[in-house]
């Protein structure tokens, strides 16, 4: 049954998918202005702006463009980025990894911190520290991913220069990479000094993504283990001698995981979607900063690849937390 269902599964995430490129093929063609002007000359004739417009496909109609360009993604060509001048797919490759670190590295954060600040809240319950708790919580709820960027640049960049404003590696640093995944390369290869430096620029972006993600994981979890812990199964523990904390950690924290992954895994994907913002904030060199340029210079095979990778990515999450959530729920796996 579970194999059944992740076929169905992967079938709907390629017609949605399908879908996805789609519409965006479409929008980015229909809304006002012309990629082909941004790139013209001042002197260029009209036979040069038709030459240049059939080498990138927009001398046909619609369909037909389409047509070939699904043709393209499928075979594995995403197209030339027409202002870096580029291969598309060269380029997602250089960036995503950057950005896939930046958003894993903020997870982390979010699932340790927001753990512990929903176990501390359940252990606090009917005391005058759980309404803090949840005050603080609520605060931090409450403030978007790019504020908490800008704050961060004001605190740890203007008035305690801490840590690195840009960037993602010291250009002065000397070293080669083998991969685009700086971080795990330089901790594998122990330069350790290299992955401090990689890590320190790390700091303030991880924090400003992570930060209201823990808060959203802290209310559920602790949501959550509340629920569990007037079940009877909790009170059976209790009368056997159970301490407040065992009780949280062995018995009710195993109950209440099932929700929190599966809302973990759907903000995680606007975690994705906020590094956008984030990302050129501290200009860091991630598919979220090169996205907003390939939108203000209208490069249509830079923006099509990217929202395809976008796509890509939350589905796979997406499927990836409901394999957790049934390996966390027996009922689930077995249904």
């Amino acid at each position: 049954m579970l194999a059944v269902s992740i076929l169905n599964r992967l079938m709907m995430a390629a017609a949605t998918l399908f879908g996805v490129a789609l519409i965006v093929f479409v929008l980015l063609r229909v809304v006002p202005g012309d990629p082909i002007a941004m790139m013209i000359s001042p002197g260029a004739t009209p036979a040069d702006i038709a030459a240049l417009r059939a080498h990138y496909g927009l001398d046909t109609t619609l369909p037909v463009q389409f047509g070939i360009w699904l043709k393209s993604v499928v075979s594995g060509d995403f197209g030339t980025s027409i202002s870096l001048k580029r291969d598309v797919l060269g380029l997602l490759g250089d960036r995503l990894p950057a950005t896939l670190e930046l958003a894993v590295a903020a997870l982390v954060l979010a699932v340790i911190s927001g753990g512990l600040v929903a176990i501390a809240g359940t252990l606090a319950r009917r005391t005058l520290l759980e309404p803090i708790i949840d005050g603080l919580n609520g605060l931090f709820l409450a403030v978007p991913d790019f504020v908490w960027a800008l704050a961060l640049v004001l605190v740890f960049g203007v008035f305690l220069p801490i840590f690195p404003l840009s960037g993602r590696i010291d250009p002065s640093t000397e070293t080669h990479f083998a991969t685009p995944f700086y971080l795990i390369e330089s901790l594998v290869t122990f330069q350790f000094a290299v992955f401090a430096d990689i890590a320190a620029h790390m700091v303030m972006p991880v924090l400003a993504l992570g930060l209201p993600l823990a808060a959203i994981i802290a209310r559920v979890l602790k949501a959550a283990l509340s629920e569990a812990m007037v079940q009877d199964y909790i009170l059976l523990a209790r009368l056997k001698g159970m301490s407040n904390l065992r009780l949280v950690l062995q018995e009710a924290l195993r109950n209440a995981v099932g929700p929190t992954i599966a809302l973990t895994g759907v903000q995680f994907t606007f975690l994705i979607g906020g590094t956008v913002i984030v990302e050129r904030i501290f200009a860091y060199p991630g598919i979220g900063n090169m996205a907003i340029d390939a939108v203000i210079n209208r490069d249509l095979p830079l923006i099509q690849g990217l929202v395809l990778v976008f796509g890509a990515l939350f589905i796979v999450i997406n499927l990836a937390v409901d394999l957790l959530v049934a390996a966390f729920n027996p009922r689930l796996a077995h249904g």
